[in-house]
């Protein structure tokens, strides 16, 4: 097992490399700029985040391909083993990203989401070409079948389709669990495919010529998640379930007879990736990382090492006796004769780093974080450079108390810290009560307490409300926080935390309310005061802030609401964005954005005006960002892939 730090410090600086922009040397202060730049002047600072992640690879001869996921556009690159070195890229100009890939011949299929479009890479000629799509908004996961078909697992609905290379045409397969959203897992043989879903955890069966569907999951199995990750032999199926770390192994020929391989590293929750291959499942667990092996013919479990600690494992593939584990930007390889474990860069190999969809924005007023998939950029203000600071998931939201950055990132709703010259950043607490996507950060100065809501996995009902004290290093979670809903936003003072919550509770999961609720928590008490919904028909609170005696809100449908703290009421509300973002309160105005646009409200007209618009920043899961440069002189938002400054007067 190599080093986890060696891991993170060789990906971070790869990437880093490509990430410093060409215009360091003319970084400057924003408190030198603002003087002479009038408000709504934008300065490019460079690509915000700039990253390679990998969703899916797959091996033709001695090449192993592997697609990406947020670049634009994604490509599929091709790592020749003998050369140890990523030789060429295939763009892929549709789709988010490539979660699902599989091999017919020498033809590599490549599926994308949001939205969902078939390609076909002709490894011989070199050619990309689309040839199909389909109205389903993620391709997840793909097999091909002995006969050369290529089978397709879908989300909302949760459907599987059939490409037939030969004739060009597909054929919908139907739901195989009506009323379910997600297949995440497919495998096809001589006359079945399989589906592995979600939310509520189905193994179906499909008969390829009648269509005919049969459960094969155990009803004893059936208060599970997912099926979220699958391989087959002639003779067994193994699927990685959700959300208690466990494998399933069922004899093919008497699938009554199965055994449960529960993954053993501490907090384990998921089987994100398997493989049979030589008498053995491989698989590979989250959070940990950890690469587990099961021998069929003893059942004997073996935990073979951690690749790279805490990374999610996409794919694993046998190639000429070795199995490998594609993960974000790299390859691990174990060689079953002689128990090594080896990891390979792929960016330090060639793989093409570019700019993503980001995450996050915030500034310490040094610095600007710019979180993105597997970490984050950090763009220095004063000198213009950037660096790369390695995190194994997605950091959603950042805050600073004194000189610390904490961070909440998914997946397990984690929350860590970094200071300024730390080799890596701390993992403080992991929130677990079926959490797993950090929403928003507060900090409170009465009860020294930082706050993190969370939303729950995929299929689970209420978000959390998780409180932190660095003095004492306690970390508590109450759920709900706000019955049958999500806290997407908050804020906090005196010793109260005023919540923005969203109607979408675990994805996949019906909203159980029309509308956003605002409420407040008291950090003392630890118990909720009151809540009413501010913009009735609002699927979010996307942002709040509070004035001297007012709290203000923006919700999803980009209202942007005065709430009177003592009546417990709206007073006021303008309509100002297309969609709900980031807001911020200076002195007696306010400035939001809805990801095209970002306003300046005055707050006691409460009239709007805008001081920028043509950003069109392109935000992971079209989420608007903004972030307020403590000096109150500067916003830090993208336009379009790129990290950019906003001069702003603040206070009048």
């Amino acid at each position: 097992m190599i080093p986890r730090r060696r891991f993170l410090q060789a990906a971070a600086a790869a990437v880093s490399l490509a990430a410093v922009p060409a215009h360091a040397a003319r970084a400057q202060t924003a408190e030198a700029r603002s003087a002479r730049e009038p408000e709504g002047t934008v300065t490019g600072l460079g690509p915000a985040s700039v990253a390679s992640p990998l969703g899916n690879g797959e091996f033709v001869g001695g090449v192993l391909y592997v697609g990406s996921r947020g670049l634009s556009p994604n490509v599929v690159g091709a790592y020749d083993l003998a050369k140890d070195a990523v030789t060429t890229h295939y763009d892929i100009p549709t789709g988010v990203g490539v979660w699902a890939m599989c091999r017919v011949g020498t033809d590599v299929y490549v599926g994308t989401h949001a939205r969902s479009d078939l390609y076909r890479i002709d490894t011989v000629a070199g050619q990309v070409t689309k040839v199909a799509e389909y109205p389903d908004r993620y391709i997840w996961t793909m097999a091909s079948s002995p006969d050369g078909k290529v089978y397709m697992g879908t989300s909302e609905p949760a459907r599987v389709w059939e490409y037939d290379p030969a004739t060009g045409t597909s054929r919908d397969l139907g739901q195989p669990a009506p009323g379910e959203a997600y297949v995440r897992s497919i495998q096809a043989d001589d006359k079945y495919v399989y589906a592995g879903v979600g939310t509520h955890a189905h193994l179906i069966a499909i008969d390829r010529t009648t269509g005919e569907k049969r459960e094969l999951l155990p009803a004893a199995l059936s208060d599970r998640d997912w099926v979220s990750s699958m391989n087959i032999s002639d003779t067994h199926i193994a699927g990685g379930m959700n959300s208690l770390a466990e494998l399933v192994v069922i004899d093919k020929a008497a699938p009554a007879d199965y055994k449960i391989v529960k993954a053993t590293a501490p907090g384990e929750k998921y089987v994100v990736a398997v493989l049979i291959h030589d008498g053995h499942v491989y698989f590979a667990g989250r959070p940990s990382g950890t690469f587990y092996r099961y021998e069929l013919a003893t059942g004997t479990l073996e935990v073979l090492g951690v690749p790279y600690f805490e990374a999610l494992t996409h794919r694993l593939l046998a190639h000429e006796g070795r199995v490998y584990g594609i993960q974000d930007s790299a390859v691990f390889v174990y060689d079953p004769a002689t128990g090594t474990l080896d990891y390979l860069n792929l960016v330090q190999r060639g793989l093409k780093a570019a700019p993503e969809e980001p995450m996050s924005v915030h500034s310490d007023g040094h610095r600007v974080f710019v979180g993105g998939k597997g970490g984050a950029d950090i763009h220095d203000l004063a000198t213009g450079k950037v660096n790369r600071l390695g995190i194994a998931g997605e950091p959603k939201t950042l805050l600073n108390v004194g000189g610390t950055t904490y961070i909440g990132v998914y997946t397990q709703a984690a929350l860590y810290s970094y200071r300024p010259g730390d080799a890596e950043p701390k993992l403080l607490a992991r929130t677990g009560n079926q959490q797993d996507r950090p929403r928003d950060l507060a900090y409170d100065s009465r009860t020294g307490l930082i706050v993190m809501p969370t939303q729950p996995e995929p299929g689970h009902m209420n978000g959390a409300l998780s409180l932190y004290s660095p003095r004492t290093g306690k970390y508590e979670t109450y759920r709900p926080a706000v019955e049958r809903q999500t806290v997407y936003s908050v804020i906090a003072r005196r010793g109260t935390a005023y919540l923005g919550t969203t109607t979408q509770e675990g994805l996949g999961l019906p909203p159980f309310t029309t509308s956003a609720r605002l409420a407040a928590f008291d950090l003392v008490k630890r118990k909720l005061l009151w809540q009413v919904e501010p913009i009735p028909g609002a699927r979010y609170i996307a942002a709040l802030a509070l004035g001297p005696i007012t709290l203000y809100g923006m919700a999803s449908t980009g209202d942007v609401f005065e709430f009177d703290l003592i009546r417990r009421k709206v007073t006021r509300t303008l309509k100002v964005g297309a969609k709900g973002g980031d807001l911020f309160v200076t002195g007696r105005v306010a400035y939001c954005t809805d990801g095209d646009k970002v306003y300046k409200l005055d707050l006691a007209t409460f009239t709007a005006k805008t001081i920028v618009e043509g950003l069109a920043g392109q935000w992971f899961g079209g989420e608007p960002k903004l972030a307020l440069d403590p000096s109150g002189r500067a916003l830090y938002g993208v336009r379009g892939r790129d990290l950019v400054r906003i001069a702003i007067s603040g206070h009048r």
